[in-house]
């Protein structure tokens, strides 16, 4: 009991001081209630978890005011630990390598009254993909002019995992011999940020401005990013989230994590700490090894009255410095002696320890260790349970991806093209589900990869030849592929060694 801290609120006080004995009675129950508790880790009066502090409140009360200081740590691992960088570098290349593609696939059903053939469909699916390749495959689909469709699908994915979110802004700009006008601009997170950085509040947290039902009106993005020594880094704008008809114009790319959570958090966040001690410790094994591998003498020395000589370091250009040799021979001065820096390295325990810790880091991003660390020594069925586990998580990232980005943009290119009547679509702008079933599409990015392709592709055959997947799914899968514009060339492929035999 004398563990236990149980103190007097206001209301305890308040009954304390009109009716004394009801107040005794009401902070006994509160006592016991915090004593008999159904759950351990709620108990107030163990030794473990006395000392525990948490932090209570809304996710961005929580959140909201550590998001700087979690960007910038962030990015000094991503900038200065190797397994940092690897660890971000991995899920990147996973989740979008070469990039997501696009495969139209519209609603047949819903669009039979304006498509009579099969052929008919093919054809549109066909030209909606080569209008939405042309513009994509062009660094004019970057309001810098930097950057492709793909490129900028690899910087939003890496920024989201580095600062927690990012801002896609739809702009529309006028540019020679470019076939549509939409242009993507990308804002740091950073960017986004309440007028001159005042206090959150229900209806503005974070730079975003909300409505009664916690959904976004505007954006308040500075002009440069915050704190730099450039003209108009401290001016700002107000972008509307939606056009006057109601179409988005600020896409904001984050994984939420918890209700009525506004800003996104960086993806190392759960082990940053880890990650960073762990930087400190590889260091200083490295830098104790390199000492042992120089094997240093240190010469001690001792006056006749116990304080050491005047001027303790010697100039390493002076001749007279002590040499190792082959059988040497040192004269030392009286009140001198010799003694080895021995710091014991290599460690034998370090690999050991570092791989129990990254074990750890491998769970918290998602990541197993054979993943994390590209360490595949185990039997091939554990390599290839790791890859399964791992693909759970890219294939996860992939699918998030293309719903908060791939998927908004195509339907923007689709739209303009239609607009301008580049690409006959009747009835598109009438009705939203007539829209919806032009711009159905399937997004397709670079294969997960075999450990064994000769077992990987007659297991494929074995799905298709009992029915359970097809020819195009396989392709997609195994080669990342399209079958549809495969088969031509490999019908006539086949036709052409025919005709040799």
């Amino acid at each position: 009991m004398k563990n236990l801290e149980i103190k007097p609120n206001l209301i305890d006080k308040a009954f304390s001081y009109f009716a004394p004995v009801h107040g005794l009675r009401r902070l006994e129950a509160r006592t016991r209630m915090a004593l008999v508790g159904g759950y351990t880790g709620a108990r107030l009066d163990r030794r473990q978890t006395k000392a525990w502090r948490t932090a209570d409140g809304s996710a961005d009360n929580v959140t909201l005011p550590d998001l700087p200081i979690l960007r910038e740590r962030s990015r000094d691992l991503l900038r200065n630990a190797p397994l940092a960088t690897g660890a971000v570098n991995t899920v990147v290349t996973n989740v979008v390598g070469t990039g997501l593609r696009v495969h139209s696939n519209i609603d047949r059903e819903v669009l039979k009254p304006f498509m009579k053939t099969e052929e008919a469909f093919d054809k549109w699916e066909r030209e909606a993909e080569r209008i939405f390749r042309h513009w994509a495959e062009s660094t004019n689909c970057d309001a810098t002019r930097y950057q492709t469709f793909t490129e900028l699908q690899n910087l939003i994915i890496r920024s989201c995992l580095e600062s927690g979110d990012i801002f896609v802004v739809r702009r529309y700009i006028k540019r020679p011999n470019a076939l549509l006008g939409l242009s993507l601009q990308l804002v740091e997170a950073d960017r986004v940020a309440n007028p001159n950085f005042q206090m959150d509040t229900s209806k503005l947290s974070g730079g975003v401005e909300l409505d009664d039902n916690g959904a976004p009106v505007a954006y308040y993005i500075y002009k440069r990013f915050p704190g730099d020594y450039t003209e108009g880094s401290n001016e700002y704008v107000r972008v509307p989230a939606f056009s006057k008809d109601g179409e988005r114009q600020v896409y904001h790319i984050m994984n939420r994590i918890r209700p009525g959570l506004t800003r996104g958090v960086p993806y190392l966040t759960p082990v940053i700490e880890t990650l960073k001690q762990l930087d400190k410790y590889s260091e200083a094994e490295i830098m104790s090894a390199v000492v042992s591998a120089m094997f240093t003498i240190f010469v001690k020395s001792e006056s006749e009255d116990g304080l050491a000589p005047f001027g303790g370091q010697t100039d390493s250009t002076n001749d007279n410095d002590y040499k190792l040799g082959v059988g040497a021979i040192l004269d030392l001065q009286p009140n001198e002696s010799i003694e080895i820096a021995d710091p014991k390295r290599p460690n034998q325990a370090f690999d050991p320890f570092v791989q129990a810790v990254l074990r750890q880091i491998g769970v918290a991003l998602e990541l197993p260790f054979e993943i994390l660390i590209k360490h595949f020594t185990a039997s091939y069925s554990a390599a290839q349970a790791a890859l399964v586990e791992a693909w759970k998580f890219f294939s996860a990232r992939r699918r998030w991806l293309a719903i908060q980005f791939c998927k908004p943009v195509y339907d923007m290119v689709i739209s303009e093209a239609v607009a301008r009547g580049i690409l006959d679509a009747p009835c598109f702008f009438s009705h939203p589900l007539i829209r919806e079933a032009y711009l159905g599409a399937d997004w397709v990015g670079p294969p997960r990869g075999q450990i064994d392709q000769y077992k990987e592709i007659r297991a494929a055959e074995k799905r298709i030849e009992i029915g359970i997947t097809t020819l195009a799914e396989e392709t997609a899968a195994l080669t990342g592929g399209d079958w549809e514009r495969k088969h031509p060339q490999t019908a006539k492929e086949h036709m052409m060694r025919k005709s040799l035999k």
